[in-house]
């Protein structure tokens, strides 16, 4: 099984996230009154965008029309409320992966990405994962949903309800197979 694209480390999503909140490139970015209450968001990014290099080669960008940080909550965490699109390079500008999806909800402290609505994965050989809630434990190295999966591959659709699987989504499992539909090329 192919993977839908690399996916970084705890720590380099903790790291990544921290520095797009900081040093984004071209986003306009509204610093809200820290005295708000805990339901307002302390910042606000327009036009996000931000890539992930290690040694000088890029291995992510990710963007968002806006990117919420809740950092008065209990529980910090960041909204992109109006979609995210990730894209996974390997080597020198190599595309090999791609999430789109309506929304997603990173929890650092838990380490805990909630992606939902219209959840597409797409790996560098054309597979591709749809659902509709799908979570990235980073602690855990987990990728899991309880919702209905359909995994399309080159031969074969594959339905059914719950997915475990690696971060790199090379050794996925959906836990309760309904139906395999095989696709004839001719």
């Amino acid at each position: 099984m192919k993977t839908p694209g690399k996916i970084l480390s705890k720590s380099s999503i903790a790291a990544l996230l921290w520095a797009a909140l900081f040093f984004s490139c071209r986003e306009k970015i509204e610093i809200v009154d820290a005295s708000l209450k805990p339901e307002v968001p302390t910042q606000i990014v327009y036009d996000f965008v931000t890539s992930y290099t290690d040694s000088a080669v890029l291995e992510l960008r990710m963007k968002s029309p806006v990117m919420k940080y809740y950092g008065k909550k209990e529980v910090p965490y960041a909204d992109f409320d109006e979609g995210i699109e990730v894209y996974f390079y390997e080597g020198k500008d190599r595309m090999i992966g791609e999430i789109r999806a309506n929304f997603a909800r990173y929890t650092e402290s838990k380490g805990l990405w909630e992606v939902r609505e219209n959840v597409i994965a797409i790996n560098d050989e054309g597979e591709k994962m749809e659902t509709e809630l799908l979570f990235w434990d980073e602690k855990k190295d987990l990728i899991y949903t309880d919702k209905y999966v359909r995994i399309t591959q080159k031969d074969q659709i594959i339905m059914g309800n719950g997915l475990e699987s690696d971060t790199r989504f090379d050794n996925w499992k959906i836990k309760n197979v309904t139906a395999t539909l095989y696709i004839d090329d001719e």
